[in-house]
């Protein structure tokens, strides 16, 4: 029996490759190297199926030319905003996502970047590694406690629920804006802020945990930073489209924001250089979701998803089009 053929843009942990070699014929570059938009659409010549990442761009253009053999395309991420949902619809497509599974991961993550971010934990690995460090100096590498400060989160999804959790264990206070109130049993004692400035304004700490759309594109720029409170830290586990580098780079050099974590950035792998100027970043590659628990789970979901398509039977997570109010990303 046949078995499908799967272009497949990455490489995946053990078990999922295991998986994709037992179940699929297999058309990728070695040694990790990306297709070109031209070679992607070569390779879906004739394919059943496609697995892809974020940083593949399946635009309008894409979806015009490829294939019409190209039952479905599996995205390995919650994100999906590199895909035209409606190209797609348009050419009976299906396309399917791995929502949920990250959650954990990302909350985690995002913990992390405030503990980074406020304890200057790239300053301290320098000293230590420079052979700087004075025992002696007890005002060296002084930064912000976490205890007793409002986190405010923009974007309160599953992820954002998951980061309040986490941080009011460190006994934080936690103040949040969603475009709806959640359900009293879900919010807790968190406070909602309408106004997404509201929310800035009584931030000492920002987390931001939306997914990227035309309405929160660019949402923290030189505006938004201003209605922070002076020396404000900032972290970011969601999509790097959410910030203006230049304003943030900006507000890190004036103290404005007295310090900053990344995960995510607006055109990565490549990011504003700007950053890696600055002593005050605790800047990670997009590893939000980068456990082997999580990175196998999402990769045995796409795989669910590309076969039951392929077998005509119900499949977990398929995206018809834009969902409302969908949250983050990884």
């Amino acid at each position: 029996m046949r078995k499908p053929v799967l272009v497949v843009t990455a490489y995946f942990v053990d078990a999922v490759e295991t998986r994709l070699k037992q179940d699929f014929e297999l058309r990728r570059k070695k040694n990790g190297v990306r297709f070109t938009s031209e070679e992607l659409l070569s390779a879906a010549d004739g394919a059943d199926a496609m697995l892809v990442t974020p940083a593949d761009r399946l635009d309008d253009a894409f979806f015009n030319r490829v294939a019409s053999s190209v039952k479905v395309i599996a995205t390995h991420s919650v994100g999906y905003d590199h895909i035209d949902l409606k190209a797609a619809a348009a050419r009976k497509i299906a396309i399917a996502y791995v929502p949920g599974i990250s959650t954990d991961a990302v909350a985690d993550i995002t913990l992390l970047l405030l503990l980074g971010a406020s304890r200057r934990a790239y300053e301290g690995l320098q000293v230590v590694r420079n052979g700087s460090w004075n025992p002696t100096d007890l005002t060296a590498l002084l930064g912000w406690q976490l205890t007793g400060k409002i986190l405010g989160i923009y974007g309160m999804g599953q992820i954002g629920q998951a980061v309040a959790q986490r941080a009011r264990g460190f006994g934080m206070k936690i103040h949040y804006h969603e475009p709806h109130r959640l359900c009293v049993e879900v919010e807790g004692d968190a406070i909602f802020h309408d106004e997404p400035y509201d929310l800035l304004k009584v931030s000492a700490f920002l987390s931001l945990n939306a997914p990227e759309t035309k309405q929160t594109h660019h949402f923290l720029d030189a505006k938004a930073i201003a209605c922070l409170p002076r020396g404000a830290i900032v972290v970011n586990a969601a999509r790097g489209g959410i910030v203006v580098d230049e304003d943030l780079i900006a507000a890190l050099k004036s103290g404005q924001v007295a310090a900053a974590g990344l995960d995510t950035y607006e055109g990565e792998p490549k990011l504003h250089p700007g950053y890696l100027t600055l002593q005050n970043t605790f800047l990670l590659p997009h590893v939000g979701a980068a456990t082997i628990e999580t990175r196998t789970a999402m990769g045995m979901l796409a795989l669910d998803n590309v076969g039951a398509v392929l077998r005509g039977l119900p499949a977990p997570s398929l995206l018809t089009s834009e969902p409302a109010g969908k949250t983050h990303s990884a």
